[in-house]
């Protein structure tokens, strides 16, 4: 005996029926039927954008290691709604590896300073290669943002060093020039 069932589905969500275990179709948000037992709710997908953040640790060219954090905004494309739900168990996980990849081929060929210089650059490398693929999935990606760039502590105290051995030299010379007038 078949009942039917009714279901409530949130702004921004979609759910996904399967009848006998095979895909049926999507019930967008509002209230919608299923045929219990035929049907059931096999999940939801959610059309908010997400943000996950990534840590990775890579060494630069001159072999400082240093810890990234990339922030990757993304959604699912509304007409991609199958291919988000079926087509990857761990969307994260797929994410982070792509994040991974990029940045440890790209930060090994830069200099530590140049590394902060280029971070738009390894951001836009990051985008482009995550929309390339996770496009296929069903997904889009609104943004790669570099949130962080961590070089090791000793590292850090170095720096802050030779800029304040910097600034002494330049404040001596510029002592002496004021006594010689």
């Amino acid at each position: 005996m078949c009942i039917p069932c009714c279901i409530c589905v949130s702004t921004s969500e979609v759910v996904v029926v399967e009848r006998l275990g095979k895909f049926d179709r999507l019930i967008p948000a509002g209230l919608g039927v299923i045929v219990c037992p035929c049907e059931q709710k096999a999940g939801q997908v959610s059309f908010r954008v997400q943000q996950l953040d990534v840590r990775v640790e890579t060494k630069t060219k001159d072999n400082v290691f240093l810890t990234t954090v990339v922030s990757v905004q993304y959604q699912v494309i509304r007409e991609k709604v199958y291919q988000a739900f079926y087509s990857l168990t761990n969307t994260q996980q797929q994410i982070t590896a792509h994040v991974y990849d990029v940045m440890r081929s790209q930060l090994p060929t830069l200099e530590l300073d140049a590394v902060f210089e280029a971070k738009e650059d390894l951001a836009l490398a990051v985008k482009n290669a995550l929309s390339e693929t996770m496009s296929d999935y069903g997904y889009q990606i609104l943004q790669a943002l570099i949130t962080d760039i961590d070089p090791d502590n000793r590292v850090k105290q170095a720096m802050n060093e030779i800029n304040s051995a910097k600034r002494l030299k330049f404040a001596v010379a510029e002592k002496a020039e004021g006594q010689k007038m």
